[in-house]
């Protein structure tokens, strides 16, 4: 109130770019935990695929116990799940409803709206990653190597698979989103090394299935937590190409309207 009068003297103007990016990065996070879709293609379905292919003897996956090969697949899932599948459809039904638009009118830049986006993928995958390592340690997973290799992994391919993610919501309608996010989950999950052993599909098609995002991210896991190896470079390398083109695609090419 102003002194003397009585009257209330407003003071418009935006809050601080940090507390806007922590409000709406909140926001996103309540959005993506309370949409019971996504929790089930995010937390349940990994978690599931866990316990099942670790309990029961239904693929082969070599040498030693099935949950320390599985665990490192199925972390590497939980990042496509969320970082890509959960991303993609949020956002493009966000597109189609105008939500990006009137965001994209406010105080808050766009470029802060992403980061907002990504740190609310990013609290996701922690829970995802705490919850499904419990889990793993439940069923006699004894994994090895540094987590600072498995948590520099995680990062670069979560840059990946959102890139990605944006790419195919900034430029698809809503509904074609919802449907070629989930196909490709399904396709990934299948033929990303995740469950099923590369070296089970013929050697052609080895060379190709190696260079998909998901491939380096459940093989670099595997290289570390499984072998106890250092930083695979090479894996970390074809995240990193790919993260630059997702990104890089989806920043040219996405469309807010």
């Amino acid at each position: 109130m102003t002194a003397g009068t009585g009257t209330f003297a407003p003071r418009p103007g935006a809050a601080p770019l940090p507390r806007m990016i922590r409000a709406q990065a909140a926001l996103e996070t309540r959005m993506l935990l309370r949409n019971g879709e996504q929790l089930l293609l995010t937390v349940v379905i990994p978690t599931l695929l866990l316990v099942l292919f670790s309990a029961v003897d239904i693929i082969d996956t070599g040498a030693g116990k099935s949950v320390d090969f599985l665990a490192p697949g199925i972390l590497a899932l939980a990042v496509l799940s969320t970082a890509f599948t959960g991303q993609a459809i949020a956002t493009g039904f966000e597109r189609r409803y105008g939500v990006l638009k009137r965001l994209g009118a406010s105080p808050l830049p766009r470029w802060a709206l992403m980061a907002a986006k990504t740190c609310a993928v990013l609290v996701t995958e922690v829970l995802q990653v705490v919850l499904l390592t419990v889990v793993a340690f439940a069923l006699g997973w004894s994994p090895h190597g540094n987590p600072v290799s498995v948590v520099l992994l995680l990062l670069v391919g979560t840059a990946a698979f959102s890139g990605l993610g944006l790419l195919m919501a900034g430029t698809l309608k809503a509904e074609a989103t919802l449907a070629a996010a989930n196909l490709v989950f399904l396709l990934l999950l299948v033929g990303g090394g995740v469950i099923v052993p590369l070296a089970k599909f013929p050697e052609a098609a080895q060379t190709v299935l190696g260079l998909l995002p998901i491939s380096a991210l459940s093989d670099g896991l595997r290289t570390v937590l499984q072998h106890g190896a250092g930083i695979p470079w090479g894996d970390l390398g074809t995240l990193a190409v790919w993260a630059v083109l997702g990104l890089g695609a989806a920043a040219k090419f996405f469309r807010w309207e």
